[in-house]
């Protein structure tokens, strides 16, 4: 299963679930990270931490660590 740190520049892919605490579900959900939904990977910092998401109409800010946390699969 893939997950969501590992997107390339420009690929998009559908939200398939979050594999983390309870906590950590709900604060990924209130920013939008939800199953179902597409989600592209628009940009990345110089050292590839943090990146830049395109989800559910706007612009979201991950740590490699929270994305390795949402499962998806290719769109």
């Amino acid at each position: 299963m893939k997950t969501l740190n590992e997107l390339e520049l420009g690929e998009t892919a559908t939200i398939i679930g979050i594999d983390a605490d309870t906590v950590s579900q709900n604060r990924l959900n209130s920013m939008g990270v939800v199953k179902g939904k597409p989600i592209t990977l628009r940009n990345k910092a110089p050292f590839g931490d943090p990146r830049i998401y395109n989800v559910m109409d706007y612009e979201l800010t991950l740590r490699n660590a929270d994305a390795q946390m949402v499962q998806i699969e290719a769109s």
